[in-house]
């Protein structure tokens, strides 16, 4: 599960330290960093963000003014050098209130929260109805079965789904096929790709291995990788 994130804070050394966290916890992924409210309006007018990491104190509009003004919120983590506002701050259902200097332990904490908030609000699929979606492909709908699916590749504005029977390009977004797949049969090993767990053949440090092709693993993913191997490795 990926969740998409902005830092929205007006100071350029706040929004790269805190880049630098988010890039480091493998789960966010940051789809821009924004030096005023303004800026972020039109971002989320324009995509699909999950988390808003928002500082309080900004030109023009203050952070708490432009969370007011949003019809719907994503999910909120207030960043600020001023704790007197975290009342106001949770009035407003953020999820959590950074004081910088913010620490890497204090940031997980905060986004581990939006993670597991992230994971109770994946609908359930209907029973019965789970083993298969469809995508949008050339001129129809193509019907693509979880368990044929080796791995999606996004390639600027569409992405490629390879499969056993065959190669399907959809204007589908990585994200919304993210959404889509069921928990724990899939994986992200890099911004590009999501693979199927079951069809790894093989892994060697930065690339894995599906059937003839071998793709490349990020180092913010492979913690998530090394993990589901060691569940599966056979010791003496």
């Amino acid at each position: 599960m990926s969740i998409r994130c902005i830092i929205v804070d007006d100071e350029p050394l706040a929004r790269e330290g805190i880049a630098l966290l988010v890039k480091d916890t493998g789960f966010l992924e940051l789809a821009a960093e924004c030096s005023s409210a303004m800026e972020a309006n039109t971002i989320l007018a324009q995509q699909h963000i999950d988390l808003l990491f928002l500082d309080i104190e900004m030109p023009r509009v203050r952070g708490i003014d432009f969370l007011k003004s949003l019809p719907v919120k994503p999910m909120v983590i207030i960043t600020t050098a001023y704790p007197n506002f975290a009342l106001e701050g949770f009035e407003l259902n953020v999820l959590d209130y950074l004081v910088k200097p913010i620490t890497p332990d204090r940031f997980l904490k905060a986004v581990n929260r939006a993670k597991e908030l992230m994971a109770y609000k994946q609908p359930a699929a209907p029973e019965g109805d789970g083993d298969y979606f469809f995508i949008r492909a050339g001129n129809g709908y193509e019907k693509i079965a979880y368990h044929e699916i080796l791995y999606i590749e996004a390639t600027q504005n569409y992405s490629t789904l390879y499969t056993t029977r065959a190669k399907y390009m959809t204007l589908t977004t990585m994200r919304s096929l993210e959404a889509q797949l069921p928990a724990g049969r899939f994986l992200r090993i890099q911004k590009s790709y999501i693979v199927a767990v079951d069809k790894i053949q093989s892994f060697s440090g930065t690339e894995i291995v599906i059937g003839n092709d071998k793709l490349p693993v990020s180092k913010n993913y492979k913690d998530e990788l090394m993990k589901l191997i060691d569940r599966k490795l056979i010791r003496k």
